[in-house]
């Protein structure tokens, strides 16, 4: 059976938690695939773009649970730098490709990380920082996690310099209180600090002359090739080798992969690994599956994983119950909720560059996962000959919960000699 397609930045945002499968759905209904339509362009101009991906719980009331998470992406061209912001969210930030400078700054001091792919690192809310992309050739593409601060589920960010679309955030303060903080002229603080072109009031401004300001926007701007070298000449680089730091870059390939074979590697940082997730209560992972192989079927205790296609082709399968895209609309259904909720449906998708899920990898697959409520989580395996919670069972149980006998369940099993990932293509017999 066909499973259904996904484009570089469609996302699965996967909670997982139920078992087998009946039947298949649409993409229109699969209310787990938010492809690259469902993000909104905050800025983009000749130099990248930085996007917002739509709140999760508006695709569906099963992702209550996100309300509060968003995800943005960024994109920039070579020699280009993010100019300086904050925002009010703690941030974990992941770079997907490319080699990038960041730079954090904090009251009495500054820290440069040169970062690759791989690495991650939490920022705080209210941390400013500026990104540069120090590559000679390559795009930078970095993902980020946002769990705002003060308006749950909304991103508010500050630059602190002006564009003519979002003003510096200096220029919301008077002009008595911005010369006594600066203890010269206003005229001097106007010309040196902030924005100088008039802006035509926004309610007279048309919308396509708004959507054609973003487009516009000087966010992300053009930097020479020594100013690269001296933003990123005293920087730091992640530890290669340990992933506990409190505060610089970690990289997610740093151990050995958890889960691994000749046919993928499954890495992983957990909050019991790293003070920064911990923090948060956040795990992140880095997925390969080999072309023409499989992620075995597997579910998570406790988290919801938020999963990034961001190399490749497969398809992905996922079990959930039936109509949970769905809303209670009325009295009758919230009866009726006990006998659905027995009911099981299968969600597929095709994916290009808990419930339970399985993996199929079409060319070599790369995705990167965000686990929220990460702690004492505990990822269960359905097949496979290691840390498969069915041969757990116990004989006599095996009896009684499944058709065929303990010995038939037991053959079966053993025919998987495979652990985590495996040959997708099925034994063909007679």
């Amino acid at each position: 059976m066909a499973a259904t397609p996904i484009k570089p930045l469609m996302l699965l945002a996967i909670a997982f938690l139920a078992s087998v499968c009946v039947s298949s759905r649409s993409d229109q209904e699969n209310p787990f695939i938010f492809k690259s339509n469902r993000f909104q362009t905050l800025y983009e101009n000749e130099n990248g773009h930085i996007r917002l991906l739509q709140k999760f719980d508006k695709r569906s009331k099963i992702f209550e649970n996100l309300q509060n998470y968003r995800l943005l992406e960024y994109k920039s061209k070579p020699h280009t730098l993010f100019l300086p912001q904050y925002t009010d969210a703690d941030f974990i930030l992941v770079v997907l490709s490319g080699k990038a400078t960041l730079t954090v700054l904090k009251s009495n001091d500054r820290n440069s990380f040169n970062l690759e792919r791989g690495d991650a690192i939490k920022l705080p809310a209210g941390t400013i920082a500026y990104l540069a992309n120090r590559d000679d050739n390559e795009d930078l593409r970095v993902l980020d996690l946002a769990i705002p601060v003060n308006k749950p589920g909304q991103l508010q960010s500050f630059l602190l310099s002006g564009t003519q679309n979002q003003p510096s955030l200096l220029s919301g303060f008077s002009k008595n209180i911005l010369e006594a903080a600066f203890n010269t002229n206003y005229e001097e603080i106007e010309k040196v600090l902030l924005e100088q072109q008039e802006q035509e009031p926004q309610h007279r401004r048309s919308l396509k002359d708004r959507r054609q300001e973003i487009n516009e926007e000087n966010v992300i701007v053009k930097v020479s090739r020594e100013q690269i070298e001296e933003l990123s000449k005293n920087a730091k680089s992640s530890s290669k080798k340990s992933v506990s730091s409190e505060s610089g870059p970690f990289n997610l390939r740093s151990r050995n992969p958890i889960y691994s074979n000749k046919f993928g590697k499954f890495f992983e940082i957990t909050p019991e690994k790293n003070q920064q997730l911990q923090d948060l209560d956040i795990f992140v992972n880095s997925v390969d599956i080999k072309e023409g192989s499989l992620l075995l079927p597997n579910y998570n205790s406790r988290a919801i994983v938020i999963v990034t296609v961001t190399e490749g082709k497969g398809d992905f399968e996922l079990v959930g119950q039936r109509n949970e895209n769905q809303g209670k609309e009325n009295d009758k259904e919230e009866e009726q909720e006990e006998e659905t909720s027995k009911q099981v449906q299968l969600y597929r998708a095709k994916l290009s560059p808990g419930h339970p899920v399985a993996i199929n990898a079409s060319s070599d697959l790369n995705l990167i996962g965000f686990g929220i409520n990460a702690e004492n989580n505990e990822r269960n395996f359905l097949a496979g000959e290691e840390d498969n919670v069915i041969s757990q069972v116990e004989r006599p149980v095996k009896e009684l919960a499944f058709p065929g006998s303990s010995h038939e369940v037991d053959r079966l099993l053993k025919n998987q000699k495979q652990s985590y990932f495996a040959n997708a293509q099925p034994l063909q017999r007679e």
